[in-house]
């Protein structure tokens, strides 16, 4: 995980410093004066090596520097938004998960039947449409038109505030989940211990449930770690579309205004659960499936 941060970092930190502009340009340019003691307090006039070397160190400390515009620490930049952002995310996986693996399952049980081509229409339908899209539809049709649900902010013990945004994030992971499932589902009912377990005179609810869907999710686990890792470390538009103070939204305000520290920060974020959930998948696969062992 070390080389693979520092390879997202360096690219991350040249690329970023590659745009024209910096974090205190305004469309009434600062004093020279002043702009030379920001640049002096954020470390900014260097050269382009003497600020990646600084920012290397105060890495390695596990310090990931000042946020330009807040005036404090980007952790607890990312603090603040992290909870809400969490949140949001994990029930966007939840809703993906269990909806995807039963439209999946379903799909692949009743194989070219009536059951079959609904899960396609909804698996496709959602993939095609994007989630900003799908928010829009969903805040008129049922925040604007029905008033069932709030749409802006977000609270946990509030159920009209969380549906919508849970839906419109959770919609393209739960396309990918049910299309992966029936797939996989497909492929291990033809296998003959399946065939075996029916001529045992297993029940057809018990040879899903016990044989088949067990041996089918080494394929939707390797894709629910990322998943999981890309919903609980922001979702950008979604968190602007319903004004929600999370992690994306302080990441996109940080693009604006050039606050390199808070897009370091983020960039790392990401980086690192995305690692670490691999990691959670690779295991996983050891419990899942007991034809592999480490």
């Amino acid at each position: 995980m070390i080389p693979l941060l520092w390879a997202v970092a360096t690219v991350t930190f040249f690329l970023m410093h590659a745009v024209p502009g910096g974090p205190f340009d305004r469309e009434k340019p600062l004093p020279p004066a002043t702009q030379k003691v920001l640049e002096q307090k954020y470390h900014l006039d260097g050269s382009i090596a003497h600020q990646y070397a600084y920012f290397l160190t105060d890495l390695a400390h596990g310090n990931l520097g000042q946020s330009f515009r807040q005036d404090r620490s980007v952790t607890s930049v990312l603090k603040a938004g992290a909870p809400t952002t969490m949140q949001l995310g994990i029930c966007a996986f939840v809703f993906a998960i269990v909806f995807g693996l039963i439209l999946g399952t379903l799909s692949a049980v009743n194989q070219n039947g009536p059951m079959d081509y609904f899960g396609v229409f909804v698996a496709t339908g959602f993939v095609a449409v994007p989630n900003f899209v799908l928010a829009v539809f969903l805040i008129v049709i049922f925040a604007v038109k029905f008033r069932w649900f709030d749409v802006l902010g977000w609270d946990i013990t509030n159920y009209r505030q969380m549906v919508l945004p849970t839906i419109a994030l959770g919609a393209l992971p739960l396309a990918y989940i049910a299309r992966i499932t029936r797939a996989s589902m497909l492929e291990v009912l033809r296998q003959d211990y399946i065939r075996t377990a029916r001529a045992k005179g297993l029940t057809e609810l018990r040879v899903v449930i016990r044989h088949a869907a067990r041996n089918s999710l080494i394929p939707i686990l390797t894709v629910a770690g990322p998943i999981l890792a890309t919903l609980v470390t922001g979702s950008f538009i979604i968190e602007q579309t319903f004004a929600i103070a999370g992690i994306g939204t302080a990441f996109v305000n940080a693009i604006s205004v050039r606050d390199y520290g808070v897009i370091m920060g983020t960039t790392l974020l990401f980086a690192f659960t995305i690692a670490i959930l691999n990691l959670v998948v690779d295991i996983a696969y050891g419990i899942v499936d007991p034809r592999i062992r480490y």
